[in-house]
């Protein structure tokens, strides 16, 4: 390295250092955030992975079919708190604002000012994609946390070289895959990421290697409780692959997704930062827009769900807000610069206003479909089995309440020495969560699911020879049952069209139910 490069390298990293960090204004964008998302806390009602994670929190362990077990710690706090929705809908609330703030802390340490903090803060708060994730509890709400935790580690090593720091990227690494399993996927991104650029030193040194022991060490629990089921999640994977249950997008739909997810408008700040790091002017931090490249096109060959690049996005807005500052700050006049910085606020406190009435469940049913509607806002299906007349992420907050109300009347409605010896089979994990959640204060047992993780709590010590059995056809129960009654039909309108199906009661099972479980027990 010549004398000018060790010159320029220091200035940045002094600037680095010397930027101030305002933290009033952290705490005020942080708590619009947790303002935004709890405006929709009320709205609608638990969504389907809300009622399973509940289920989850009440069966801790080390590992779930088709989670890693933070999530389900997340639910237990909320059921801890009293379990109410908007207590729920806090938990990832309370996430996404803790991604506005490490976003600017990040911005800061790439080296800009008050007004850089902000608007990637900002920039953050306004993406349609975040105000969506962060309005449910699920494990997504919580991803960016460990990998903006570990961008801003990596960035200190670069302006330091502290190796040390490898350390604790490992523990958030670690713990990113407890909280989902495709974390592996950044941490391969983040290892390809690091033998293409200059950092690939590091890999001369203990510490680096010391780091993925802990990221190993961290989830191994979860590793040998696969071991001890024989990989349920490996298997439910391919199960969903072979069935085509997700949707699949060609390349170039795929990239108009994630335009469209972050917003069209804050398109240009979240190129400019990759672009930035890529070539620009931060690409002494380039391993962080190589871990970009690399992550995007490992998605596309996976032919992933669209989303699932979500959590890297708050990354390229700190790189570009800090980008979009700095190249304002060259403009000669003082109140030139104000006026672009005024229109880029303006712009995002628009996308911010309108974003949260198009996808948060503020809005009745029918008037967020005509606003969403007007707006040209179609919400792009993940799950080909999934219709309705609202996108998945809202149509499966209703009916669940109506759906238990509806087993109820059934339930209570046979003679008490047939209903002794009657339970509830729910077909899937929403289900089973509704009845969980909800039927205790109607009288009802707790339900029978074959579903993902409940077929490993099951079967259970059902002596009972009837059964009301939610969502199968008739065709698929008489094999099962010498009788075959329908004695309901659930229907909502805004639901999901798979629930909108007939309940049968199920009389004199041929078989016991323990013996039938192997067959009953579906991973998909």
């Amino acid at each position: 390295m010549s004398e000018q490069e060790v010159v320029r390298t220091t200035l940045a990293e002094r600037s680095a250092e010397s930027t101030p960090l305002d933290l009033r204004l952290v705490g005020v964008l942080a708590a619009a955030k947790l303002l935004v998302q709890m405006a929709g806390a009320w709205g609608y009602g638990y969504f389907r992975d809300e009622l399973y994670f509940l289920d989850c929190a009440r069966h801790l362990d080390f590992g779930y079919v088709d989670c890693a077990p933070l999530v389900a710690l997340y639910a237990k706090l909320a059921l801890l708190l009293g379990g109410s929705l908007p207590v729920v809908r806090l938990i990832p609330a309370l996430a996404g604002a803790m991604v506005v703030a490490i976003t600017m802390l990040l911005a800061r340490q790439l080296g800009g000012g008050r007004f850089a903090q902000a608007f990637a803060g900002l920039c953050v708060l306004a993406a349609p994609i975040r105000i969506g994730v962060d309005s449910i509890l699920s494990m997504n709400a919580f991803e960016p946390l460990f990998w903006m935790g570990c961008a801003w580690l990596l960035v200190r090593i670069v302006q330091t070289g502290d190796s040390r720091l490898w350390l604790w990227i490992g523990v958030l690494a670690g713990l990113g895959l407890e909280n989902k399993h495709s974390t592996v996927f950044f941490g391969f991104a983040l290892a390809v990421a690091v033998v293409a650029s200059p950092l690939r030193r590091e890999l001369g040194k203990p510490w680096i290697w010391l780091g993925a022991g802990v990221a190993l060490l961290l989830f191994l629990p979860n590793v040998l409780w696969q071991v001890s089921h024989g990989f349920p999640t490996l298997e439910d994977l391919e199960n969903v692959r072979r069935s085509g249950k997700n949707v699949v997008l060609g390349p170039l739909p795929f990239l108009g997704q994630q335009v469209m997810m972050n917003h069209p408008w804050l398109l240009p700040v979240w190129l400019t930062g990759l672009v930035s790091l890529l070539v620009g002017k931060g690409r002494r931090y380039r391993v962080l827009g190589t871990m970009y490249v690399v992550f995007l096109v490992t998605m596309l060959l996976m032919k992933a769900k669209n989303y699932y690049l979500a959590p890297i996005y708050p990354v390229l807005f700190a790189a570009g807000a800090v980008a979009l500052d700095a190249w304002l700050e060259r403009w000669p006049l003082t109140r030139a610069r104000l006026w672009p910085r005024a229109v880029m606020v303006a712009v995002v406190v628009v996308i911010t206003a309108i974003a949260v009435f198009a996808w948060l469940p503020i809005l009745p049913p029918e008037k967020l479909l005509a606003f969403q509607q007007v707006l040209g806002i179609r919400s792009a299906r993940t799950e080909v089995a999934h219709e309705g007349p609202l996108d998945q992420r809202l149509g499966d907050q209703f009916g669940w309440p109506e759906l238990v109300t509806e087993v109820s009347r059934i339930y209570n409605a046979l003679p008490p020495e047939e209903r002794a010896r009657t339970g509830v089979f729910a077909s899937n994990y929403g289900e089973a969560g509704a009845l969980h959640l909800f039927g205790p204060a109607l009288g009802l047992p707790e339900a029978i699911c074959a579903h993902q993780s409940h077929s490993i709590w099951g079967p259970p010590e059902f002596k009972g020879d009837s059964l009301i059995w939610l969502q199968w056809g008739r065709e698929d129960l008489e094999p099962l049952c010498r009788e075959v009654v329908q004695v309901g039909q659930h229907h909502h309108p805004w639901g999901m069209a798979e629930e909108n199906r007939p309940i049968y009661l199920c009389r004199g099972l041929r078989t016991p139910l323990a013996e039938m479980w192997p067959d009953l027990r579906h991973w998909n």
